[in-house]
């Protein structure tokens, strides 16, 4: 399967280590700290991964996946008060590995012969 997902954190960092003085007496985390903290534990996963600027993904089995989606929100957690959490898979069974390229390379051919005719 291949799981696209996206972490915000909102409110006060659970982790007070992580907290800014913005000014005026209000804290915050970085939000782009948090979403490389999260990152960070996709990558050390060992899963095939890409990230661009509006999402991650990761390939592998549901079990795997799931279990790096809930540590990678888990770091982004302690950046906040509460998490967003924003989530598409695509299941499909028997195709766990190659399909994070594949699909793009299946993509760019269609493409190539649209524009050749």
């Amino acid at each position: 399967m291949i799981v696209a997902f996206s972490v915000q954190p909102t409110g006060a960092p659970s982790d007070p280590a992580l907290a800014r003085d913005l000014g005026e007496g209000a804290d915050a985390a970085s939000v782009h700290d948090a979403v490389a903290a999260a990152v960070r534990v996709v990558r050390d996963s060992g899963l095939p991964t890409r990230t661009s600027s509006m999402f991650t993904e990761i390939e592998g089995e549901w079990d795997e996946v799931m279990d790096v989606v809930k540590r990678a929100t888990d770091e982004a957690g302690r950046y906040g008060s509460r998490v967003s959490l924003v989530l598409k898979a695509d299941i499909r069974p028997g195709h766990d590995r190659g399909e994070l390229d594949g699909k793009i390379e299946r993509m760019e051919a269609a493409a190539s012969r649209l524009e050749q005719s």
